[in-house]
């Protein structure tokens, strides 16, 4: 069964980008090999060796020629304190020259599991790309790490080439993390005098007694949670604050049917994961109480009810002068000026809440009128008179919400302004997640190496084949979806879901039930047109039509994540950081989980998945500098 083009809108509207955002394409695929036996070790032994002779001698440009004329060196902290994917052997020789601080001491072939170890396998989810692909593990001046090659034979010689190398750094020298073999012994044993207990000790701790943190984090959401876990792993004292009454209240205050979309496997969070027993799709309350009880078990400090009163930065003293204001259990105000040399902002994926100003908001004489973060779950109807309800936009939230007010009786009618990336709940996890992250896949570690050791460029062709699978599962959804008046599109570049997530932070919907609702028609739709005006019992349209409404929910998302910085930092910082998410011109993501512009702000979020991962990258930068490696 294929689906037509005729139904998928490609308008500008649709593929729009965020101001200043740079629109990385998708990279041809490699022409790649057509043999089945191939000795794959012997082969990727070959290139590795070379390797490691070229780095024994110093001759970078033998390095260099062992890539591809369009290959990719994709490294995070190995060569550099910062994020960068070079492609073309001549632009990998000059980042070489310019990075000899960071001298590659050794490259080994980590063959410790079928997974990793050098195999044949395609590299396009179309087939239609062969080579070898291994995981490597590698020591450098300033610690050790890992990554992926990915080999294929050049089409002008038919020698093997690399033509992806993935570098990231997993440990800093002298800073182990202490897992496993070195945990901590907990307890001295003996007679001391004055000796304290642990409580004692953790509550002195998460009070920061006579002592100040590094890092202060603003969020304890996934992204504040993780990056305090890495945090304390690599000893760097840190406090997460957050304005809510309890940890998980980011999730637990949202609207009453919320569960996350993506499935378990793709969600576990750094040093403990989920349960064997945990459903594949977390409730928000149920991921709520999760994050309390992470917090608990690694020993973060978090200091709820808590806000910043006042900051400023030292340009001298590379410090921030930080005034919280704490509000206690028991109701006792406390303000305390803390001196953090770092702080991240891990505020969620966006900024402010976007409420358009439409003409009339002020005169709607209906129940309810929000933003869809303040949506507090449809009520019930008594049955005798139908509610009406409106819910502008045609995203995730709306979708929910659409779903949760039908659920309760209402008539309801989405307003979808653009055409939005669909796709099913099964294709998520059959075609974009795939086995990769699965019940029976990999360590979810070495399904990060894999992920991320894809350039922007070939991941976005990977996503490019993806979506014509997934268009093709989804074939009849879409279908009905495109007959009951409802726009949808493939994404930016037709490359799918993510990189509408990375582009824009929405624009697609997961379907886990709506879709039906609107295909048979007990969602309504009202599809490209704008609201000119919000009348007293309902809204005005761009084509002159009218829709009466007793609640009106704004589910237009979110403004740049850095909107939040000015809020909380002030207008000084959010000049001078850069606009966050999209790509730069490397492909590599911008500003977030990197510098940012103004020294010591650093950003954190997204979904549980990109939070896990980066959360490494972003303690391991500040850690470097806490020791002046920088």
């Amino acid at each position: 069964m294929t689906v037509s083009d005729s139904i998928f809108t490609t308008t500008a509207s649709s593929q729009r980008l965020e101001p200043g955002s740079f629109n990385i394409q998708a990279e041809p695929w490699p022409k790649g090999t057509t043999s089945e036996s191939i000795d794959t070790a012997s082969t990727a032994n070959k290139i590795i060796e070379s390797f490691n002779e070229a780095l024994g001698s110093k001759d970078l440009k033998a390095l260099s020629s062992l890539f591809l004329h369009t290959g990719y060196w994709r490294d995070h902290l190995a060569l550099s304190w910062t994020l960068r994917t070079i492609k073309g052997r001549d632009k990998i020789l000059a980042f070489l020259n310019q990075n000899q601080d960071f001298p590659l001491k050794k490259v080994e072939i980590d063959s410790s599991s079928d997974f990793r170890k050098p195999q044949l396998t395609p590299f396009a989810p179309s087939g239609g790309s062969k080579g070898i692909g291994f995981f490597i593990t590698f020591t450098t001046h300033h610690g050790s790490g890992r990554g992926m090659v990915r080999l294929v034979e050049d089409a002008d010689d038919g020698e093997w080439k690399i033509w992806t190398f993935y570098t990231a750094l997993d440990e800093l020298n002298g800073h182990k993390e202490p897992l496993g073999a070195n945990r901590p012994e907990g307890v001295k044993h003996g007679a001391t005098p004055g000796r304290r207990n642990w409580a004692d000790r953790r509550r002195d701790e998460e009070k920061f007694v006579d002592s100040e943190p590094d890092v202060l984090i603003i969020g304890a959401g996934q992204g504040g949670l993780t990056a305090a876990a890495r945090l304390k792993m690599l000893n760097v004292p840190s406090l997460i604050i957050d304005k809510n009454d309890q940890i998980g209240d980011n999730w637990r205050k949202r609207y009453h049917q919320l569960v996350l979309h993506d499935p378990v496997w793709y969600d576990h969070m750094p040093y403990h994961e989920f349960p064997k027993f945990w459903p594949i799709y977390t409730p928000k309350d149920k991921l709520a109480d999760w994050f309390e009880s992470y917090a608990k078990l690694l020993e973060l400090n978090v200091w709820m009810k808590s806000e910043i009163v006042s900051s400023s930065w030292d340009d001298e003293t590379k410090q921030w002068t930080v005034v919280v204001r704490r509000v206690h259990v028991d109701g006792r105000e406390e303000t305390r000026t803390l001196k953090p040399k770092h702080v991240v902002l891990a505020t969620g994926h966006s900024g402010k809440k976007y409420l358009p100003s439409i003409p009339g908001m002020g005169e709607f004489k209906g129940s309810l009128l929000c933003h869809s973060s303040e949506f507090p779950g449809a009520k019930e109807t008594d049955g005798n008179s139908k509610k009406r309800a409106i819910v502008v936009g045609a995203c995730n939230s709306s979708h929910d919400i659409c779903q949760d007010y039908y659920e309760k009786g209402y008539q309801v009618t989405m307003v979808q302004r653009s055409s939005t990336c669909v796709v099913s709940a099964e294709a998520s996890i059959k075609v974009n997640v795939g086995v990769l992250y699965s019940e029976f896949g990999p360590p979810v570690e070495d399904a990060d190496v894999w992920l991320w050791g894809w350039p922007s460029e070939v991941f976005k062709a990977i996503h490019t084949d993806l979506c014509k699978v997934q268009i093709e599962h989804d074939a009849e959804l879409l279908a009905g979806l495109s007959r009951a008046g409802f726009k949808v599109d493939k994404g930016v570049n037709d490359a799918g879901l993510f990189s509408k997530y990375i582009q824009r932070g929405g624009g697609y919907y997961i379907d886990v039930g709506t879709s039906k609702l609107i295909i048979d028609g007990k969602v309504g739709i009202k599809s490209g047109v704008e609201i000119t005006e919000v009348t007293a019992n309902g809204v005005r349209f761009s084509d002159g039509t009218e829709l009466e409404a007793d609640e009106i929910v704004f589910a237009t998302g979110y403004e740049n994540m850095r909107t939040q910085a000015g809020g909380i930092l002030g207008e000084d910082v959010q000049r001078r950081v850069g606009d966050i998410w999209g790509w730069d011109e490397e492909g590599e993501i911008r500003t977030i989980w990197r510098e940012s512009g103004h020294p010591g702000v650093w950003f954190h979020g997204g979904n549980l998945a990109l939070s896990r991962y980066y959360s490494k990258v972003l303690a391991l930068q500040i850690k470097a500098r806490l020791e002046g490696l920088v």
